[in-house]
């Protein structure tokens, strides 16, 4: 492994009676050389204010890890590194049930890599807050009680975007107002639970979820700091808002990821990091005891290394909740990586968006398509009016937000309203919200009435339908082809489903991916799709920095 470590990692003891491993303690960086190169960059989403979290110490993360990690060596991890880094579910399943991997040493496997970047100043990229304690005990408990009857989930450890409730450790969306946001488990995490996966701990953010500061960087927040892209740390933006799913997964710290998206938010940050990313129809997966956006248009979703795991993870997922009633009738078990086997794209119809022929990437990667024996159809976007969007998001949050703090958030959590947020951030803005909160400001001082806020809902929701229809209807197509989040707000407001994959990385190396959108509750097709073509162009490679 080539490079240098200045503030790593971790010692070996020769004494049994002393634990085998333990992690240096982190000394904060000068992180101002980052910063100056950034400062007058192109986008003003790379323009730093600052890296390092002001209100969190990375060592409590190592105090979370540290005793799970005590008797779990260099030697091991590079042992069982052929048999986890870059591996699908399926083939680190098949390990264990050879009885050259267990559940506990893939957990463990996952913490020592975590430190092993995250204690380098050199490569470290943010993107985890949390860790869970309990994860290697979780993971002994599936070692005893593995059959071959169970979930292929089952043992595979999994991190939740930090705006997602976990019973065990806070649930802070980054925000310095839930730091000690201690809830029970949402919706989704009782899913995953029941079919055995084990929650190894929480993946960092935009804060809010990106509905905090107007033109802020992607993944940052107070809490965790700001998110970093394993391809290009610096240098490309993490996409927002589950910077720290898309980061963390890219880089190999987890067999997978959650995250959630109200536009733009997991197809966005899963192209940026060359993974695979599903932003599912809204009602399909419950977003009980998610700190929300947008009851409109909010939805979480999986997030890979490649498709067959994005079935996989969606699967578990699934379920209805009677206290989101979206779900109900529209959420069934269904194991969806059982068809993937069979996907071909013979006789597909796929529509070819003329605005986006002048990418390169996307021409290469449409002409794998046909060579698959799809059907390409070359088709216009019709113009539509999403205006009004932001005002969308504006009183959902103003409604959702309190109904989130009075059902889901913690009892050590006073806050009531959008307006407590902000009151609370102003007693210390420089730490808790350096770059601004206009986004908030917006909320509160948005008066929409509510007949207003009804048509406007049902106007955008009709001319995102529109925008698809049009296309896929006068064409008979199967699917519209996009370049990573670039349709996300039209899929956002029609409730259409949207699977993003890895289609390449451009001279710079910056990743992009091809995304895949259909009609709703379509993922089944969509994930078959998908799946051809992801084997065939096999586009995803690792960050060379974290092989």
């Amino acid at each position: 492994m080539k490079r240098i470590f200045y503030l790593l990692i971790l010692g070996l003891w020769a004494c049994d009676e002393k634990p085998k491993t333990t992690i240096d303690t982190w000394v904060p960086y000068d992180e101002s050389a980052i910063i100056a190169e950034n400062a007058d960059h192109e986008s003003r989403l790379m323009r730093y204010k600052l890296i390092q979290s002001r209100v969190t110490v990375r060592n409590d993360l190592w105090k979370q890890i540290g005793p799970q990690i005590s008797d779990f060596t260099a030697e091991d991890y590079e042992r069982l590194k052929p048999l986890i880094l870059e591996q699908d579910m399926m083939s680190m399943q098949n390990a264990i049930s050879e009885d050259k991997l267990s559940y506990k040493e893939l957990t463990q496997w996952y913490l020592y890599r975590i430190v092993l970047f995250e204690n380098d100043s050199l490569n470290t990229l943010n993107n985890i807050i949390s860790i869970n304690p309990k994860a290697v005990e979780e993971a002994i408990a599936r070692d005893e009680n593995k059959s071959d009857d169970t979930h292929p989930i089952y043992g595979m450890p999994i991190l939740l975007k930090d705006n997602i409730n976990f019973e065990g450790i806070p649930t802070t969306a980054g925000a310095v107002a839930l730091q000690n946001n201690m809830t029970n488990d949402a919706h989704i995490v009782s899913r995953l639970e029941n079919s055995g996966a084990i929650i190894l701990g929480k993946s960092s953010l935009s804060e809010w979820a990106n509905f905090l500061c107007d033109g802020c960087p992607n993944g940052y927040n107070a809490i965790g700091g700001q998110t970093l892209n394993p391809y290009g740390r610096g240098e490309f933006d993490t996409g927002g808002s589950s910077a720290g799913s898309g980061s963390a997964v890219a880089a190999n710290f987890s067999a997978g990821a959650i995250g959630t998206e109200t536009s733009g938010s997991i197809l966005s940050p899963s192209s940026s990091n060359s993974i695979v990313g599903l932003k599912p129809t809204v009602g399909l997966l419950s977003r009980g005891g998610i700190v929300p956006i947008s009851s409109t248009l909010d939805t979480p979703g999986p997030m890979t290394r490649n498709v067959m795991d994005n079935a996989i993870l969606l699967s578990a997922l699934t379920g209805e909740d009677t206290e989101d009633e979206v779900t109900v009738g529209n959420s069934p078990d269904k194991a969806y990586w059982k068809s993937l086997d069979d996907s071909n794209l013979t006789g597909m119809r796929l529509g070819v968006m003329k605005g986006f022929m002048q990418d390169s990437l996307y021409q290469v990667n449409i002409k794998e398509l046909e060579k698959l024996g799809a059907e390409l159809v070359e088709v216009e976007a019709p113009e539509v009016d999403l205006s009004g969007f932001l005002t969308l998001l504006n009183m959902d949050m103003k409604a959702d937000l309190p109904h989130y703090f009075e059902n889901y958030a913690g009892s050590a959590v006073k806050l009531k309203s959008v307006q407590d947020v902000i009151d609370f951030n102003m007693q210390d803005s420089a730490k808790r919200i350096p770059y601004g909160h206009a986004r908030f400001l917006g909320i509160v001082n948005d008066s929409t009435s509510a007949e207003a806020f009804d048509s406007l809902k049902t106007r955008l929701m009709s001319e995102g339908r529109r925008y698809f229809e049009t296309m896929m209807n006068e064409n008979d197509l199967d699917a519209v082809l996009s370049i990573n989040n670039w349709s996300a707000g039209f899929a956002a407001v029609a409730h259409h489903p949207a699977l993003t994959v890895p289609m390449g990385y451009e001279k710079s190396g910056q990743p992009k991916g091809i995304t895949f959108i259909a009609e709703p509750y379509s993922e089944e097709k969509l994930l078959k799709i998908a799946y051809a073509f992801e084997k065939e162009t096999n586009a995803r490679k690792i960050p060379a920095d974290y092989r």
